[in-house]
């Protein structure tokens, strides 16, 4: 019998992955909280109603912040039985995560926070990398739908290591994005060609998905957003609280937000986050 997926929200990640399932042979309805362009949600069924979304076996969550994923959850919650699972795939503050898995627990339904990191192109290409918390039997339920999805999949722990484990994979992501902006800058300010600093350190220990994708961004200075500049924003800022829940001071994270805060009030928001190399090369 055909697993029966609704994929709630169809942005940047939830299109893809909504169209891999597809593929895969699985059952997948897709619903968005704003109207989505018939062109954008080409050959993904589409429900009438987050109530008939929340009628599948496992319900995914593709949703922008914790704020969004409560919203929802506070209207299809009272939709779903005993035996299904909601499965939360982006990044949210894993304190909201350990509280939705207990309250959903008492009413038999299962928990799994397993957001990805890779992008639209590791989405598209079903090769995510994803972080999972949650109990190993509601992992267990999920797994071959993460396995669809990605090229890694790790459980963490149990419901809110998930969301931690992407957090701090944000903080490397941020920084590196950072680190990547300063250096392509200093190529081309001291009279050398990008391209080539950029092939020359390929597979040496600078080199990374960060210099090799965003840096390419950067040295065409084209910055379509694969994750905008807010959501990193966005990120950065919980990895800030999770430091501060642990009593831990992150300098480069302070600096690096303080950053990205300059971006958005120069009114970068909506770039990609390597949009940051604007602030350092005009």
């Amino acid at each position: 019998m055909t697993t029966t997926i609704s994929v709630i929200g169809l942005g940047l990640m939830g299109r893809p992955m909504a169209r891999v399932l597809l593929a895969a042979g699985y059952e997948v309805r897709g619903w968005n909280r704003s109207r989505l362009d018939d062109e954008l949600g080409q050959g993904i069924p589409r429900c009438d109603s987050l109530v008939e979304a929340a009628r599948a076996e496992v319900c995914l969550l593709m949703l922008a912040d914790s704020g969004a994923v409560n919203a929802v959850l506070e209207q299809f919650e009272p939709h779903l039985t005993a035996g299904q699972v909601v499965l939360d795939m982006g990044t949210s503050d894993p304190t909201y995560s350990k509280a939705h898995a207990t309250r959903l627990a008492e009413k038999g339904i299962g928990w799994v926070d397993a957001p990805v990191s890779g992008g639209p192109e590791g989405a598209a290409a079903g090769s995510l990398a994803v972080m999972a918390g949650a109990s190993e039997a509601d992992f267990a339920q999920v797994e071959p739908i993460l396995h669809t999805l990605g090229g890694n999949v790790v459980r963490v722990g149990g419901p809110g290591a998930g969301h931690t484990a992407k957090i701090i994979n944000q903080l490397i992501v941020g920084l590196t994005i950072e680190a990547v902006a300063e250096a392509i800058t200093l190529a081309e300010l001291s009279g050398l060609d990008p391209t080539r600093v950029q092939a020359a350190l390929k597979g040496g220990f600078a080199d990374s998905q960060v210099l090799q994708l965003h840096g390419s961004r950067m040295i065409a200075r084209r910055y379509v957003p694969g994750a905008k500049a807010t959501t990193q924003l966005k990120d950065l800022r919980l990895a800030q609280k999770l430091a501060a829940r642990e009593g831990l001071n992150l300098p480069h994270l302070e600096s690096t937000i303080q950053f990205y805060e300059m971006l958005i009030a120069r009114g970068g928001g909506d770039l990609d986050h390597s949009g940051l190399h604007t602030l350092l090369s005009g």
